[in-house]
């Protein structure tokens, strides 16, 4: 009865029930799709298209869908997808993750639910998590998509291709990759369905919302996307949030001083340190310390950035290991991914402590950065209408994928029963016994000829045990995650007799090792010879040197054996020195080895050990998942403004694309300029007395519609004994000649371009001090808790109200800048044989050097308003408090037969007059 009812309350099981059911009426299809021809592909993709289009659902048509693209990918391939593959392709269009082991197909798994998802034409995405990995996928299935025909593209850093059958590139070394045309990434997003990494994809989105035309923009939408190795990008890699930046303006030789003050301060004594929360706090001994160095009497009254920097030297010293949490690569302090171990090129830590590394390596400090634009991966993957996941472990994250990202986990069975032999764990004292330990079974392990592969969690410890492998005289491969291509041919040779390899966790990831290595260039035979030879032995066998900080990743450890229902085996090792023991637990295990005198070299092996360990473990991953929800909670306040202002440069860029949506730039301006006038005229009449302080409306009015001092004297004399009325009235008449006779001098399409720069370079510059400020007040919100106050409320409310103040800045500094900014000609560049090189386009309100009267002409006379030529004194200037929005007068006017300002060489009526657009 208990029996039963455990199988009904099985919800996977459930699920895996439907799925069966679904596959079983894609097999009955497959008679119907076995014999079509080449051209039927297309026609029968052509027919669900035009199906969808009037109105037929996507999931009526998946059974077909799904039998035509595994008769494809028979025909394409030689590949015909498992039912298991099915049921997985189901749950990725049903926006679920499929959790397969290792070796089950992953890659093959997605084309269906890709092709599907294709017919909608609104893009298919499938995420990676390398370049190397997006160019294998996308190419590997590139004859299945050709086939069916829908087009398929893939993004990498900094390129961008298409697969073409009619393009040949044979100079790529895998020959399935030879179809890879290099296009612009615009056509690659155009595609069908587009592979790419989490970081182009982020970056892509946060670059297109930076743009100053629509037409820049890369990205379509974000309709469907299938995350590859699910678990390693919205899991691992979200604590770290995407961030654009450019340089700032701060000095770096302060960090080398920081650095030399905190060399004599001792821990406990002079700070505390916490390994756990990888925090520092200097105690009172050390802030004394500190104020003596300095000679200041109170640090905290010096300033709080000294504080912040000292402590983040502290933390560098502290907390950041060369070699395992980063490394030192020509010069530079390159991140190590603490999951995969690979070189994380162009990713800095923030906050100064990235500075604070270099230092204390001695070598050359980047400046501070300015964040452009930011984003956690948690809320990009979110804006897809269907987000779904592959990879060989999720069940244990299950939970956090539900709780942050609405999706279900489904454990999809195996194609063959898993008959891999997973031994326990065994503990030893010291790390010295336990690497004593591990050498001795590789040593018995390689004189056997079973291949072994040695998983370790840093690049340190891959150099320790190539050290002992060394005078041991074991032939090995060490693999530390730098290259992706060699790492993927390292890692597929894993399997072959004798092979012993050492990696970090997750080096190779997406590459399997097939017993007895790949086939390559080997006769058929002789691979089966080789491969029966290590089934014989046992398959591979897996070492980990340590427990990981998540089961997770163990777990990928040992999927990496007994793929397919092959023979397999592994075995973990962990000593009472290793970080998770020492900070999470195994005070019991100490314990009772201490009681039972046990030597340094005799492990202890009990179920006890094993069932000590997950408690860490589970403790570990609890404290992870609570940082991250934690980076979500807050980063959800910064997405909806995020979402709000990219709004209001969409609309802009949309605006601006063509002549007529053009005039609601206008429309909308005048809209702000007017609220503005009626905002500045109400601030300065009294409410209660209705006294109107007549000089200081022309004082403001002055900021926005710049005009010399006497026009200024009769503008207040104008406004003398009127009401507010009419006040507003003189003045918003006045602003709209001003705005007839800028509009008349610069031209019509031009005056549209100044708007939308106007407006957009307005809410850039604002949005972009407007995440500074986030950023400072998330840095201390914390503090708010020694209050009793919840520091989440708090910093909903502060950045609520920080954000209401920019939405009103965009407008007041829109109002002010429109009738300032200057179109002055861009200096022009010459060849190498001195002739001018002709520029496409003039550029707004750049702050530049004037050019040479003699040689060039400004666009514009007279930038003053319509109100004040009336009045004007020839060969004044008014300047913003800005610089680079300059406005010149006394300038002679452009004629309609001198040269055009853009550098055509043509007269400017027939290039850049108003009425040739």
């Amino acid at each position: 009865m208990l029996k039963w009812l455990n199988k009904v309350l099985d919800t996977n099981a459930r699920e895996i029930k439907k799925l069966k059911e679904t596959v079983a009426r894609i097999n009955k299809l497959e008679k119907k799709y076995k014999n079509l021809k080449k051209t039927d592909f297309k026609k029968t993709t052509k027919k669900f298209k035009d199906r969808l289009k009037n109105g037929e659902n996507i999931d009526e048509i998946l059974p077909e869908a799904f039998a035509l693209a595994r008769e494809a990918a028979s025909q394409a391939l030689k590949l015909r997808p498992y039912d298991e593959q099915l049921m997985a392709a189901i749950c990725f269009h049903q926006g679920k993750i499929a959790e397969q082991k290792t070796g089950e197909g992953k890659t093959l798994s997605a084309v269906p639910a890709l092709y599907l998802n294709a017919l909608t034409s609104k893009g298919a995405h499938l995420v990676t998590v390398n370049d190397y990995l997006s160019r294998r996928d996308a190419g590997w299935n590139g004859p299945i998509f050709d086939l069916l025909g829908v087009t398929v593209a893939v993004i990498i850093h900094e390129k961008a291709y298409v697969y073409d059958t009619k393009f040949t590139d044979n100079a790529v070394e895998d020959p399935r990759l030879k179809h890879l045309k290099e296009v612009s990434r615009q056509e690659a997003y155009k595609a069908d369905i587009t592979y790419g990494t989490n970081n182009e994809f982020g970056f892509d989105y946060l670059r297109d919302n930076m743009v100053q035309r629509k037409s820049a923009m890369v990205q379509r939408g974000h309709n469907f996307s299938i995350v590859d190795e699910v678990d390693s990008i919205l899991i691992d890699e979200a604590r770290t949030p995407l961030i654009i930046s450019a340089p700032d303006s701060e000095p770096t030789k302060k960090y080398y001083q920081f650095n030399s003050l905190v060399q004599g301060l001792s821990r406990d004594t002079d700070f505390d340190s916490d390994e756990k929360h990888k925090t520092v706090n200097l105690t009172e001994h050390g802030i004394k310390k500190i104020e003596k160095k300095l000679q200041v009497d109170n640090l905290y009254e010096k300033d709080f950035d000294t504080l912040h920097h000292i402590e983040q030297a502290l933390k560098a010293r502290e907390h950041f290991i060369k070699d395992k949490d980063y490394v030192v690569k020509e010069d530079e302090v390159v991140i190590v991914d603490e999951f995969t171990g690979r070189l994380m090129f162009g990713r800095r830590y923030s906050e100064g402590l990235h500075q604070a590394i270099e230092a204390k390596e001695d070598v050359k400090i980047k400046q501070e950065s300015k964040t452009l634009a930011t984003i956690s991966f948690q809320n990009y993957f979110r804006m897809y209408d269907k987000l779904a996941g592959m990879t060989g472990t999720a069940a244990t994250e299950a939970e956090e994928f539900k709780k942050i990202y609405d999706l279900e986990t489904v454990v999809v069975p195996t194609h063959k029963p898993m008959v891999r032999k997973d031994h326990a764990d065994v503990v030893y004292k010291t790390v010295r016994a336990k690497y004593a330990a591990i050498v001795k079974e590789v040593a018995e392990k390689y004189k056997k000829g079973q291949p072994v592969l040695i998983g370790t969690t840093s690049i340190s410890k891959n150099q320790i045990i190539d050290q002992f492998l060394k005078r041991k005289k074991i032939p090995h491969q060490v693999l530390n995650a730098k290259n992706h291509l060699k790492e993927a041919s390292i890692i597929s040779q894993a399997g072959r007799l004798k092979a012993v390899t050492v990696a970090t966790n997750m080096a190779g990831r997406g590459v399997d090792i097939v017993l007895g290595g790949e086939q390559k260039e080997r006769k058929k035979n002789e691979w089966q010879k080789e491969h029966d030879k290590v089934l014989e032995l046992g398959g591979l066998h897996v070492i980990g040197i340590e427990r990981h900080e998540s089961r997770r990743i163990d777990n990928q450890l040992r999927g990496r054996s007994g793929r397919q229902g092959d023979a397999g085996s592994s075995r973990f090792y962990v000593s009472l020195e290793d970080d998770i023991m020492r900070i999470f637990g195994g005070e019991q295990i100490a314990k009772l080895m201490t009681t039972l005198k046990m030597p340094e070299d005799v492990p202890l092996e009990h179920g006890m050990v094993s069932r000590a360990i997950e408690q860490a473990q589970v403790k570990v991953e609890s404290f992870h998942f609570d940082s991250r929800k934690h980076l979500v909670d807050y980063d959800d306040v910064m997405n909806r403004q995020r979402e709000i202002i990219y709004k209001k440069r969409k609309h802009i860029l949309k605006a601006a694309e063509n002549k007529k949506s053009r005039l609601k730039l206008k429309e909308k301006i005048t809209q702000i300029v007017t609220q503005e006038i009626d905002h500045l005229s109400n601030l300065h009449i009294n409410p209660d007395t209705k006294q109107v302080d007549h000089k200081a409306i022309a004082n403001d009015f002055v900021m926005i519609v710049p005009f010399d001092p006497s026009s200024k004297k009769r503008l207040v004399d104008q406004l003398k004994n009127k009401s507010a009325e009419e006040i507003n009235l003189v003045l918003s008449q006045a602003m709209e000649m001003a705005y007839k006779q800028r509009e008349k001098q610069v031209g019509e399409t031009l005056m549209r371009e100044m708007e939308r720069f106007v407006m957009l370079s307005t809410i850039d510059h604002l949005w972009i001090d407007h995440l500074d400020a986030i950023d400072d007040l998330r840095e201390g919100i914390g503090l708010r808790g020694y209050a009793q106050r919840d520091p989440l409320v708090e910093y909903k409310a502060e950045a609520f109200n920080s954000f209401e103040k920019l939405v009103s800045s965009i407008d007041y500094e829109i109002a002010r800048k429109i009738f300032r900014v200057s179109i002055t000609k861009r200096p022009q560049p010459v060849d190498s044989q001195g002739k001018e090189i002709k520029p496409e386009a003039p550029e707004i309100g750049k702050a530049e050097t004037k050019p040479d009267p003699s040689t060039s002409r400004p666009v514009i006379e007279n930038e003053k308003s319509a109100f004040a030529k009336a009045f004007s004194k020839a060969g004044q200037t008014t300047k913003t408090s800005r610089p680079g929005l300059e406005v010149e007068v006394g300038k002679k006017k452009i004629g309609r037969n001198d040269p055009c300002f853009c550098g055509s060489g043509k007269k400017w009526k027939k290039c850049h007059y108003p009425d040739k657009g």
